[in-house]
């Protein structure tokens, strides 16, 4: 038995367009780059990002013609270099804080948690610092800052960019916000 779809006439052109439109939204979720996973398998070339930046590694994918997905490792230590593996296949995504991963054509897409401002650093009014566990939405560091008084903003810095553990400023007053990939900030009063 054959099966064919021939739109005719409006109605088979609205019919078509509908069936795509469900057919891309339901294929969406898995098609965007994340942050806080890695997709392990498939590596076929591996470089440092000396930027530091997960775009570096997307934009990559995008221009070779054998990349189908790509992870993104943020360096781990101060004396380790951020990395990008490009991947001949699409491996199915893990939790893992160390990591932004996506498959060819996604890029990066941040997460957006209310006022949280990924890849995003306020320089300047720290008042306090201080050592905190990796974590991929800087949760904690915020969490700090609502609950002091005096702390109006705050940025946490991702392990490897200043030393080897990941640490939250807290602010006294607010600073204007600078894209870098190494920091996730907030503003809280």
């Amino acid at each position: 038995m054959r099966l064919s779809f021939e739109p005719t006439g409006k109605a088979g052109l609205a019919a078509l367009f509908l069936a795509l439109l469900v057919i891309a939204l339901a294929m969406g979720g898995s098609a965007s780059a994340q942050s806080g996973f890695d997709r392990r398998g498939g590596d076929y070339f591996k470089f440092e990002v000396k930027s530091g930046d997960p775009q570096v590694c997307a934009a990559r994918c995008e221009r070779d013609g054998r990349c189908l997905a790509w992870s993104f490792s943020y360096p781990r230590t101060a004396d380790a270099a951020a990395t990008c593996w490009l991947k001949n296949k699409v491996p199915p995504r893990n939790d893992d804080a160390c990591c932004v991963s996506g498959v060819k054509g996604a890029g990066v897409i941040e997460p957006r948690l209310g006022t949280t401002e990924f890849s995003i650093d306020r320089l300047g009014g720290d008042y306090r610092n201080f050592e905190l566990p990796p974590d991929a939405t800087g949760a904690a560091c915020g969490e700090a800052c609502s609950a002091d008084n005096r702390c109006r903003a705050w940025t946490y810095v991702r392990p490897g960019y200043i030393g080897a553990s990941a640490r939250c400023f807290l602010k006294e007053r607010i600073t204007r916000p600078r894209p870098k990939p190494c920091c996730i900030s907030g503003v809280v009063r």
